[in-house]
Parts: C-alpha cells; sequence; structure tokens
C-alpha cells in the first residue's frame, strides 16, 4: 500500500518520500552542514554569501523534517574552532545571521509545531546572541512536535570534558570521588544531547569525509550519508534521498550482518 504523502511537500519532495518506508523512519537525524565557502566561491562572491544561502537550505531542510514527522533534527551551525578559523568579520557576519534567522523563522518554528533547543557552550557567546537564542527557544517551548537542536560554539571534545567535569562535580557534592560511577549511561546523561536519542543517521555536504568533531559520543552506531551536494543548495529532496539510502541499510551496531550472522550460526 502506497504511502500517504504529507501535505505540504512539493513534487520532487513527494515524490521522494513515496519511495520511503514511514515505518522506518530515523527517529534523528544530524547534518554537518558544509559547502558554504565554496558555493561562494564558485560564483566570485564573498564567503558570507554562501551562508546567506544557506538559510534557505535550513529552512526547506527543517520543514520537509518536520513535515515527515522525523521526531529531532540537529544541525552544526558553528563550530568552537570557527572563532579562532574564521575572520572577525565572518564571525560577525553569521552571529548577526543567526540573530536575523531566529527572529524570521519564528514563525515558521510555530506554524511547523517545531520546538528549538542549543547544544554547545551558549554562555561564551555574545550576550545579545544569547538574549535572541533564549527568546526564540522560549517562544518554542510549548510545541510539541519535531525538535531542532542548533549545535552553536559546539565541539564533540569540549562536550566530553564537560561531561567529566559535571560527573566529578556531582561525586564530590554527594561524599566524594569514592562515590564517582563512570559507565556509559552515566556519560550519556552528562552530555548536551541527554534528552534527545543518539542520531540514526548523520548528513555531511560538500563530499567532505570527516565528522569534523561533531557528536563523536553519539555517533557511533550512526549510518553515514555523504553527498556532493553543497550545503547553500541542499534541499528537503535531498534529505529524502539520504534517508532512502538510510533504509537500504542493515545496521549492525557493531555485529555482523543478518546474512554472515546464519552463516556463522549453520
Amino acid at each position: 500500500m502506497q504511502a500517504t504523502i504529507p501535505a505540504g511537500l512539493d513534487r520532487k519532495e513527494a515524490e521522494a518520500y513515496g519511495r520511503l518506508d514511514p515505518a522506518r523512519l530515523p527517529k534523528h537525524i544530524a547534518i554537518i552542514m558544509d559547502g558554504n565557502g565554496r558555493w561562494a566561491r564558485r560564483r566570485h562572491l564573498p564567503r558570507v554569501a554562501g551562508h546567506r544561502a544557506g538559510v534557505a537550505s535550513v529552512r526547506s531542510t527543517v520543514e520537509t523534517a518536520a513535515r515527515i514527522g522525523i521526531p529531532a533534527l540537529t544541525l552544526y551551525a558553528f563550530s568552537e574552532e570557527n572563532w579562532k578559523k574564521r575572520p572577525k568579520s565572518e564571525v560577525d557576519f553569521l552571529m548577526g545571521l543567526l540573530c536575523r534567522y531566529l527572529k524570521q523563522e519564528l514563525p515558521t518554528l510555530n506554524k511547523n509545531n517545531i520546538r528549538l533547543e542549543y547544544i554547545g557552550r551558549q554562555h561564551e557567546l555574545p550576550p545579545a546572541v544569547q538574549e535572541k537564542m533564549q527568546w526564540a527557544r522560549e517562544a518554542t517551548a510549548r510545541n510539541t512536535g519535531m525538535v531542532l537542536t542548533l549545535a552553536l560554539n559546539y565541539s564533540a571534545r569540549t562536550e566530553l570534558v564537560d561531561a567529566f567535569r559535571a560527573m566529578v562535580d556531582a561525586a564530590a557534592r554527594n561524599g566524594g570521588l569514592d562515590h564517582l560511577s563512570i559507565d556509559e549511561d552515566s556519560v550519556s546523561r552528562h552530555l548536551y544531547t541527554r534528552h534527545l536519542p543518539d542520531p540514526d543517521l548523520v548528513i555531511r555536504t560538500s563530499g567532505e569525509m570527516r565528522l569534523s568533531n561533531f557528536l563523536l559520543w553519539q555517533l557511533a552506531y550512526a549510518e553515514i550519508h555523504v553527498t556532493p551536494t553543497l550545503w547553500p543548495e541542499f534541499r528537503g529532496a535531498h534529505l529524502l534521498e539520504a534517508i532512502s539510502d538510510y533504509q537500504k541499510r542493515e545496521r549492525r551496531y557493531g555485529g555482523l550482518a543478518e546474512s554472515a550472522a546464519k552463516t556463522a550460526r549453520s
């Protein structure tokens, strides 16, 4: 029986969705948005033009994910390393672009019942940016649909450092380090993403084959989809293509493929 096409999808998205199994959609998708600079350079434009063009890709991807019922979507928006590797003028532009995005897209987020969250060291961002982030989070707090998480001033290694520090601090408050217990569950409970399931699928645009210090703990068993499409050209249809690729795979979680397991048992 053909799946019912969700409302709001365009023709390409509807065709791509028709090839999916709605019962096997990922619970959590993470995206490394890459290629803004190359997109601009190929058009002889400044790098900031690529960032500006990427906003349309965010809008299309977020709306499509929400419309098809993805419970959680996490976007790698600004890394901790960006402070050191980007000119101040570009960083300032990105901070302003974030504030404008939050203001302009809030009606769309609410219309699609999307709740906004953040991960990363938010306290290190400019105060005006923190204020706008908090405003947008509070404005979507009662929404019950997809959780959209923006990774801002984020580093996976820093996240683990912060988790271990929190565990040590908690033990010190509760009788000393003799009470410190470290296992996978306790680490996961202290991560920025403790309110989310681990991603099932991570998508990287621009063809680069690396995770770039993004959700290193959480992506342990995620399926990886790399597309040569640059981020400003990425749209909801590309998201659905990535999900189609994901559904063709057999998730193993470190084990054998089912065919290999049957051979081993025989």
